[in-house]
């Protein structure tokens, strides 16, 4: 079956990408309607940061959320197999300069998850070289895939997480960008409590400690879908981070949260909503999903 879905994925990425894209609206509104357990947790996490939308905006936005995702499932196969020079057709890399700056430098890219996230990581691909870690999927044969399309360029090492940091270091240090992701739920160990969209949410310390460790400046970077295409945007480098008085990581964790609030409201639905982010609750609060 996976390999019928990958051959199937293969064939799609053949397609322009205005029917490519309609299709993947098409399967995130199915989506929608079928998969009642993520519905449930994308209209509760819009309810939980968003209070002020009526059912109806709530209902919506998590139509056009999964619109979103639908297409960006569809689109995988492109950034899997789709020639460089489709690729740069399809995706825009603005700022760039920013990065070419910190050439042979440590730098941790700082990469929400946005449903372009893939398409803006195989856009980089094409100009750096990059380390990344991945959570190792059940199914070995998609994981291969996966792994295989992110890494066909041969500049990116792939690290799972069970391997821990020790080796994404070890390839930062060797030049290549850590593209870090550290905006999901990974549970209580190595968290700290602060507020994203004013809920109190388990938030790891790793983007400080890390770049504390290294020395490695952190820029942003934010891929957003557009009507024809994506445009991967490199941020300003931050400065002063951690900091000297980052209070046991509760500072740089709300800096962090507060920098990735500011850019899911320029465009909401491309978030990803899906995930449980707020599986983890403090002390003797009631869960939420």
């Amino acid at each position: 079956m996976t390999r019928l879905v990958l051959a199937l994925m293969w064939f799609l990425h053949w397609l322009p990408l205005p029917l490519l894209a309609a299709l993947g609206r098409g399967f995130g509104l199915a989506l929608y309607a079928l998969v009642h357990e993520r519905r449930h947790v994308t209209l509760t996490n819009l309810g939980l940061c968003f209070p002020h939308l009526s059912p109806t905006e709530k209902s919506a936005l998590a139509r056009r959320h999964f619109m979103a995702f639908g297409r960006s499932i569809l689109e995988l196969g492109l950034w899997w197999w789709a020639t460089p020079a489709r690729i740069r057709r399809l995706v825009r890399l603005d700022g760039g300069e920013k990065l070419a700056a910190c050439k042979g430098k440590p730098v941790i890219l700082l990469v929400p998850h946005f449903v372009g996230i893939d398409a803006g990581a195989i856009r980089l691909l094409l100009e750096h070289g990059v380390v990344a870690i991945y959570t190792r999927q059940k199914n070995r044969i998609f994981e291969a895939a996966m792994n295989g399309g992110r890494n066909r360029f041969g500049n990116c090492d792939m690290v799972s997480r069970q391997e821990g940091t020790r080796k994404a270091l070890k390839s930062m240090k060797a030049g290549r960008f850590f593209h870090y992701s550290p905006d999901m739920d990974y549970g209580p160990k190595e968290s700290v409590f602060v507020p994203f969209f004013g809920v109190q949410t388990a938030t790891i310390t790793g983007l400080a400690r890390l770049a504390r460790l290294t020395g490695a400046t952190v820029i942003p970077l934010v891929t957003r879908m557009t009507g024809t295409g994506y445009v991967a945007t490199v941020g300003e480098p931050w400065t002063d981070f951690p900091g000297a008085g980052d209070d046991g990581g509760l500072g740089s964790a709300r800096r962090m949260n507060a920098f990735i609030e500011t850019e899911v409201l320029k465009s909401p639905e491309q978030y990803y909503w899906l995930h449980k982010r707020f599986k983890t609750r403090p002390p003797g609060e009631q869960g939420v999903y």
